[in-house]
């Protein structure tokens, strides 16, 4: 299969393609999504196979406007209004009971619930006007570094899907924060992202609060990014939690090929300790380093390293909690320790 290359100007044939039954990867404004047309089953089940992702692990379904939710969930809370208000189109996905028999388990991963997301990219929301809801994982290999360009896609998908949409870099560069509304009393975050608790609590007169509990092997977990091993390159990662301790970070694996992925300020001090970097930010900027996270982990897989030292950030708030649970998550929760 050629996978062709579609620019802004070929939205109609990229909605031609979905239509078809064919597998689009299109931008948004936080990573890049495997689309697929959420109510053609047998075209969902393809993103599983071209991603190599489990089929129990849930898809998020993208939509361009509020009405085209009423198929699958045809009433909405006010707490649900309030946040859509707020926050759509953007960056937060929505976790809700839907309509039984509304869309397949192939989506759901067999449960009564789906998530839903509005995303922030004009011509991802143009398209989806053309084509009807779309599925949209990332765009990658199952566990490997989400994609935050067309050419991250490309290089993953070449072969396996249709068509990349091109839109740019990401400008967010991890992936929407999800929360489960599936109960009254409460928000619960089941994957953080730049929309933060803080955000959220702002806005509801609910208590907002973080999923706290590990997925069984043989439980569905209700959003990506919950159970299986995400967003690790093959060159093994260790966080270094502290600036003043990259030096000695450095010193530990001084047998070994480094690799740097930090602000501008450390790798200006250990570049020449080191066999390649990659920055972050210019300064010490945990929304730049999300930014750029994915783009410096596949980037530095390229390298024959051994090891990739990464920048660690506060994780108690806004992004940082997104940032850290992405490059957690890459590590292994594997930290320097002098």
């Amino acid at each position: 299969m050629e996978t062709k290359m579609l620019t802004e100007k070929q939205i109609d044939k990229a909605a031609h393609l979905l239509k078809e039954g064919g597998l689009v990867a299109f931008p948004t404004e936080t990573v890049y999504g495997l689309g697929a047309l959420a109510t053609n089953e047998e075209a969902v089940k393809q993103v599983y196979v071209a991603k190599g992702r489990p089929s129990d692990n849930p898809l998020i379904v993208h939509i361009a406007q509020i009405a085209d939710l009423k198929p699958f969930v045809p009433q909405l809370s006010e707490r649900a209004q309030q946040l859509m208000e707020r926050f759509w189109p953007g960056p937060l996905t929505m976790i809700f009971t839907i309509q039984p028999g509304s869309l397949s388990k192939a989506v759901t991963g067999g449960l009564s619930t789906c998530a839903f997301r509005m995303p922030n990219k004009q011509m991802t929301l143009d398209l989806i006007k053309q084509s009807g809801p779309i599925v949209g994982p990332s765009a990658n290999t199952s566990g490997k570094p989400s994609p935050t360009t067309a050419e991250h896609v490309y290089h993953d998908m070449k072969g396996r899907i249709e068509a990349v949409l091109d839109g740019g870099a990401a400008s967010v560069g991890v992936e929407s924060t999800v929360i489960d509304l599936s109960e009254e009393d409460k928000i619960t975050i089941l994957r953080p992202g730049k929309i933060s608790l803080e955000d959220l609590q702002a806005v509801v007169d609910v208590p907002v609060v973080y999923d706290q509990h590990l997925v069984g092997k043989a439980e569905t977990p209700k959003a990506p990014g919950m159970k299986y091993k995400h967003y690790a390159p093959d060159v093994p990662v260790v966080i270094v939690r502290e600036t003043a301790d990259f030096p000695a970070a450095v010193a530990s694996y001084a047998d070994k090929k480094i690799g740097l992925l930090a602000s501008d300020d450390i790798i200006q001090s250990l570049k020449d300790e080191v066999a390649t970097t990659y920055s972050l930010s210019q300064k010490r900027d945990v929304s730049a380093a999300a930014k750029h996270l994915f783009a410096g982990l596949r980037a530095l897989d390229r390298s024959d390293l051994d090891v990739i030292l990464a920048e660690g950030y506060p994780s108690d708030e806004g992004i940082g909690t997104a940032y850290m649970n992405r490059l957690q998550k890459s590590a292994g929760h594997h930290f320097f320790d002098r």
